[in-house]
């Protein structure tokens, strides 16, 4: 069973197949492009390409979707080239069956290098159709920023902004060349769309774009019109949006079931710029994508797929819901005492008493009194589906070293805001919080890079691992006494947890917590055991 050959023969050992004529679609796409995508990972075929497929499946539209990659170029060479663009999506449900779809709806595939002189004269042309409504991005947060943790513009940057929008080498720049060829072209409206999982993700790409505007237009290589251009609304649109669905690397358990069915394209592929891909793509069954609706050219009807469109308040509502209380705390709390407690998967953290005791107590009990409910996601609803559902999904494959990398960069929203809106609130004490207290205790735990068996381990990487490390250096396991102030510089760092913990009366408390779990081998599950028979039972 090959990809490129998938025939009806397919759907007697279960897989989902095209409903649909895919040729005429890539011929109807390819001369009236409506729907353009950078960023060719797992989670845009897994979701915005799978969503499209449905819409497709229902005969309510006829166009496919363009996917270009601006980073890692291979993803197109390997994983997409060789399979005329489809893949497949096996979906992991939590009662342990699967789903397997032949996603078809992705009908061109285009290396976004100004260097390849066929796919960027491809991308131009696609650029000044009047037909396209839409681009969209799954680049990650890190594909929007043009500095590095100092605060200097990248080197790519830099040499972007001396030679001009001809051949840029960053994605932000060959995103704002691209537009600027739809602006000289007639000034067409479009909507540029991130779908990345970052806080208020369309400015982070006005941000971008508008800075190499602002430099070429500067140096005379572009008209000062093309800033009028990008900066109204009504022709260039930068819509927020949330996306949550988990679709990690290729698992080998998943090939080896592919491979059992006679399915041979199921080899994982890595690249030179180490990312993991393959002919399919695994993922969980849930998955939510709720998107501004600011589209002045129009838009696919993707709503027909389950994708909701809304106001901007809403999306920021649904974002803040998810990131302060219902699902990323949780995930974070999870990641770093599954390192400390040595746990290999997410999943087989939920089955630990204690563990599942403190992501329930985060979430229900501290968290939830301070959510505001979006109207079109339920947050009960949402946070019981986490919890009973998504995090013990035996067939996901996801660990807590892997969402433990940056946690000192996701830390000011995951759980800053959360004590924030406790500090503001007239009924609700800050000094009443326990479990997240405990869980930043447990992060300066992490830190040490000692389990709680007292065996070293290499803590996940993080921009500020090495000075946060710096601060406990004279720290060790079984210290009566902790040297003065010692994690005074961490705990009072507002760009940490968006506010000095001293300031708001947790700064002592989290001290002793971390006294308690630095006593000795084991004294990490013994804290636990302590904070959540005295605090909370469920």
């Amino acid at each position: 069973m090959k990809l490129v050959n998938y025939d009806s023969s397919w759907k007697d050992k279960g897989y989902e197949l095209p409903a649909y004529d895919r040729e005429q679609v890539r011929r109807d796409t390819q001369e009236n492009p409506t729907w353009l995508h950078f960023g060719a990972g797992n989670i845009f075929r897994g979701f915005p390409a799978a969503s499209l497929q449905e819409i497709l499946n229902q005969g309510i539209y006829n166009k496919g979707v363009i996917v270009t990659e601006g980073f890692d170029y291979e993803i197109i060479e390997k994983a997409y080239k060789p399979f005329d663009d489809l893949s497949l999506l096996v979906v992991l449900k939590s009662d342990g069956s699967m789903e397997k779809k032949v996603i078809a709806s992705v009908v061109e595939s285009l290396m976004a290098d100004s260097n390849n002189q066929q796919d960027w004269s491809r991308l131009k042309e696609i650029f000044v159709k009047p037909s396209l409504q839409m681009v969209s991005f799954t680049i990650t947060e890190k594909g929007y920023s043009l500095v590095d943790s100092k605060g200097d513009y990248l080197g790519a940057v830099q040499e972007d902004f001396k030679l001009g929008y001809s051949k840029p080498a960053n994605v932000m720049g060959k995103v704002t060349a691209l537009l600027y060829e739809r602006y000289l072209s007639g000034r067409t409206p479009i909507a540029m769309v991130s779908m990345d999982n970052c806080s208020h993700n369309g400015d982070k790409l006005y941000a971008a774009v508008k800075t190499y505007a602002e430099r070429w237009i500067e140096k005379g290589f572009m008209e000062e019109g093309f800033m009028d251009y990008i900066s109204n609304p009504q022709l260039v649109s930068f819509p927020w949006s949330m996306i949550d669905k988990i679709t990690p690397r290729p698992d080998d358990k998943v090939r080896k079931m592919l491979e059992e069915d006679g399915f041979v394209d199921n080899e994982v592929i890595i690249t030179n710029r180490n990312t993991y891909t393959a002919a399919f793509v695994n993922a969980e069954e849930t998955e939510y994508l709720v998107i501004e609706d600011s589209f002045p050219n129009g838009r696919p009807p993707l709503d027909k797929s389950g994708i909701i469109f809304t106001d901007r308040e809403t999306v920021d509502k649904v974002e803040t819901m998810k990131v302060c209380t219902c699902l990323n705390p949780l995930h974070t709390a999870l990641a770093i005492f599954g390192c400390l407690l040595s746990f290999e998967t997410i999943w087989e953290e939920m089955k630990d008493p204690e563990l599942s005791k403190l992501v329930h107590g985060i979430g229900y009990t501290e968290g939830m009194p301070v959510v505001v409910d979006p109207g079109v996601l339920n947050p009960r609803d949402f946070i019981k589906a986490v919890l009973e559902v998504r995090l013990p999904n035996s067939f996901m494959p996801d660990t807590p070293q892997r969402i433990a990398t940056d946690t000192s960069q996701k830390l000011p929203i995951r759980f800053g805001e959360t004590i924030k809106a406790y500090v503001k609130s007239d009924n609700l004490k800050v000094t009443d919080l326990t479990l997240i207290p405990l869980t930043i205790a447990g992060w300066c735990r992490y830190l040490m890079g000692i389990n709680d068996e007292g065996e070293e381990f290499t803590p996940s990487p993080d921009p500020l691992l090495d000075e946060m490390q710096g601060y406990l250096k004279d720290v060790s396991l079984g210290q009566k006494e902790l040297p003065k102030d010692v994690l005074k510089p961490i705990l009072s760092n507002e760009k940490i947890f968006a506010l000095n913990l001293y300031e708001v009366g947790l700064g002592e408390k989290i001290e002793g917590m971390f006294q308690e779990m630095i006593a000795g081998a084991g004294a990490v599950r013994a804290t636990l055991k302590k904070y959540l028979i005295l605090n909370y039972s469920r």
